[in-house]
């Protein structure tokens, strides 16, 4: 139940971003900006369409709209434009436009998109007039930006986004920067900051009056206030989430008579707005609710032609009701209704949920091989997802701002210095102050060789001062690694005679019919045993204080949830339970193999400290520079006076566990080097009367 509650509770579900990108398309398929269009009866470019690509513009934006039917509207758009003998500006640049969007939303295909976006700046260059060179410019960097932000480079497409607004804010024009301030919205959404979406798209969604009073503007306007609604949902604001997508609903609904025309349009951003209040109703458990408006949804957007992503989505919703709700005959009929869609209409995001859902479902059913097969599956694509993301969700947008803002005011002041320092040069030619300026100069070159020579000096010194701590330092860790070396070479030395005198012990013990010579011959096997697991522990110990770990990025909860499945079988032998708690999920630059080890060591401490019939919890925090993970147990606890020596190797504080299992001392110890290797730390909280509490800190970001 806890885990159904954390899935449908994130705030990074792909649910809701999918529907910001869905309305977005049918919008741009409408014209890509209809603000350009205007009527000109000249032969002459004047800065608009030409009379014979207008009904061109109309018949594709019927094509890529409402018909749905992007591939014969590009073949349409080819044939037609041919007949255009000398096209205008503004008809070439839609042309390669319609072009750019058929390969990045229709074939989702951004590379071969990029060379229409680049023909588009070289086009927009060509404008006749200062006002369609503003528009198209930014138009085209924005699009560019798109292409970009597709490929997973959101530094290029940040900075193509930030020309269109310059250009939008240095024309004060309302129109372009709408279209600015809905990709920063859409920015924010992707990187977690809810509330920063949603201020963006309520500024959009205002500067969006200054479009032309057309089904284009209206059915912006009706996504942004969906999109609203969405990032408050996902923020937690279920108030503000509520009337914002009440007022989504309302605004198609006091529409719908005005664009009659295009009634199928308005039913699929319909079934947006219902899937969408459905989610809403689910996070506040009005189940009944939920499920009426989910499939009323589903209902709308499953049908041939419609929005058939957001009807998969929607379904994932419906399915997390059902597993909810303890429904799983309608849950197993659902995903597998689902899986026969996603098998042709692909939707990574639906992917990704249909395998957790699934492994839900038979985890219910108690079949732990299904279970963990699609617990795998779905492991495996969250992780893929979360790599293609990781980069956008590390980007400090406001930071770029502010740096694009420096660089553009350094490019204004290297003019202003250029000018000035031609003023400068003029006066000193031509006034008497020359000789002053040069006896200076030279006065201060003596003072500056001398300063030189000081401080050559002083660099010799450091510098010799430098390679005595260099001697210093390789003589100490040439010392230590002796050591090292000496420990292991006995360790390893010892793990060979121990192993066959444990295999010796162990025939012995079988072929031998004197019931008290077993007894010996049982009690060397195990201290063999109990030897050889002290030596590996001893290998382990040096080779995590001396290898330097490979890191990557890693989502914390998928690892701390794949320790927490493997242990609880473990748990399970002294009927004990695992609770899980989870935060937001965070991405951390760690070795993926070192950091498991830790957190499964404290759980194996806290599982064989405790005694029969108990709980545990594991708990994560996120903090403000990084992530707090405590494992809490109920167990035996440990004395103040041996506290500060659990950590230390081969610590006199080891104890037996609660069944007589052997602790050798040395976990906490390794855990301490591999938590101190990723810059992070590690304490704990102790009552003999009420358990101990190990705390582990893992900073955001260190490389």
């Amino acid at each position: 139940m806890l885990r159904n509650h954390l899935m449908l509770s994130t705030p990074d579900s792909p649910v809701s971003l999918n529907k910001l990108q869905t309305n977005h398309l049918i919008w741009l398929a409408q014209a890509f900006l209809l603000l350009f269009n205007s009527c000109t009866n000249n032969v002459k470019d004047t800065g608009e369409y030409s009379e014979r690509f207008k009904p061109i513009f109309d018949t594709v934006s019927l094509y890529n709209g409402e018909r749905s039917q992007p591939q014969k509207g590009l073949e349409y758009l080819d044939s037609a434009y041919k007949t255009i003998k000398e096209p205008f500006v503004s008809d070439r640049f839609r042309f390669y436009a319609f072009h750019f969007l058929y390969h990045l939303k229709a074939l989702h295909d951004p590379k071969k998109a990029m060379p229409y976006a680049d023909t588009m700046r070289a086009t927009a260059a060509e404008s006749v007039t200062a006002d369609q060179r503003i528009k198209l410019t930014a138009e085209a960097n924005f699009a560019t930006g798109d292409a970009y932000s597709d490929m997973v480079k959101y530094d290029q497409a940040y900075r193509y986004f930030y020309k269109g607004y310059s250009i939008g804010k240095n024309a004060i024009d309302d129109a372009i920067l709408a279209e600015y301030t809905y990709r920063m919205g859409m920015i924010m959404f992707k990187q977690g900051h809810f509330r920063e979406a949603a201020n963006y798209f309520k500024i959009s969604h205002r500067q969006s009056y200054a479009y032309g009073d057309d089904f284009r503007a209206f059915y912006q306007r009706q996504e942004l206030l969906d999109n609203i609604g969405e990032s408050y949902k996902n923020s937690g604001d279920i108030d503000s989430a509520k009337l914002y997508l009440n007022k989504a609903l309302a605004y198609i609904n006091e529409n719908s008579l005005r664009f009659a025309e295009r009634a199928n349009l308005l039913e699929v951003a319909r079934g947006v707005v219902y899937g969408n209040e459905g989610d809403l109703a689910l996070l506040t458990r009005k189940y009944s609710d939920a499920n009426e408006l989910l499939k009323k949804s589903i209902a709308i957007n499953l049908k041939p032609g419609n929005d058939n992503r957001d009807a998969e989505l929607t379904e994932i919703k419906l399915a997390r009701l059902y597993s909810i709700t303890n429904k799983p005959n309608e849950l197993f009929k659902l995903l597998q209704s689902l899986r026969d869609q996603l098998d042709t209409i692909k939707n990574n995001d639906a992917e990704i949920d249909w395998n957790n859902l699934m492994s839900t479902y038979y985890l219910q059913k108690n079949d732990y091989p299904n279970s963990l097969l699609y617990l795998k599956n779905y492991s495996a694509l969250k992780d893929s997802a979360l790599k293609r993301t990781s980069s956008l969700k590390r980007t400090d947008i406001n930071q770029q701002e502010a740096s694009f803002d420096k660089e553009n005011k350094i490019e204004s002041l290297k003019g202003h210095n250029t000018l000035q320092l031609i003023y400068i040069c003029l006066a000193v030619l031509f006034s008497v102050m020359a000789v002053i300026i040069i006896f200076l100069v030279f006065r201060n070159l003596r003072r500056s060789k001398r300063d030189v020579v000081a401080i050559k000096k002083l660099n010799d010194q450091i510098k010799q001062q430098k390679n005595d701590l260099e001697n210093t330092l390789e003589e100490v860790n040439r010392g230590s690694r002796e050591k090292d070396r000496i420990l292991r070479a006995v360790a390893h030395d010892l793990r060979n005679p121990l192993g066959g005198i444990a295999s010796l012990s162990a025939a012995m013990v079988e072929d031998t019919m004197n019931e008290g010579q077993t007894d010996l011959f049982n009690l060397i096997k195990e201290t063999s045993y109990n030897s050889l697991e002290l030596i590996n522990e001893i290998l382990e110990a040096a080779n995590t204080a001396n290898v330097t770990f490979n890191k990557e990025w890693v989502e914390i909860n998928g690892l701390i949830n794949n320790s927490v499945d493997l242990l609880r079988f473990k748990a399970a032998e002294k009927d004990q339970d695992i609770m899980l708690s989870l935060d937001t999920p965070t991405e951390l630059l760690i070795n993926r193999e070192k950091i498991w080890r830790v957190i499964s060591n404290l759980i194996s401490n806290a599982i064989k400290f405790s005694p029969r019939g108990t709980a545990i919890y594991i708990i994560v925090n996120q903090k403000q520079l990084g992530v707090e993970i405590c494992v809490k147990d109920y167990g035996i606890g440990i004395p103040d006076k041996l506290q500060q020596q659990v950590f230390n190797m081969f610590t006199e504080a080891k104890r037996p566990g609660t069944d007589g299992e052997k602790s050798f001392g040395l976990g906490l110890s390794i855990c301490r080097q591999i938590v101190e290797k990723h810059s992070g730390r590690i304490w704990l909280k102790s009552d003999p009367d009420n358990g101990s509490s190990f705390y582990v800190y893992l900073p955001a970001e260190v490389a």
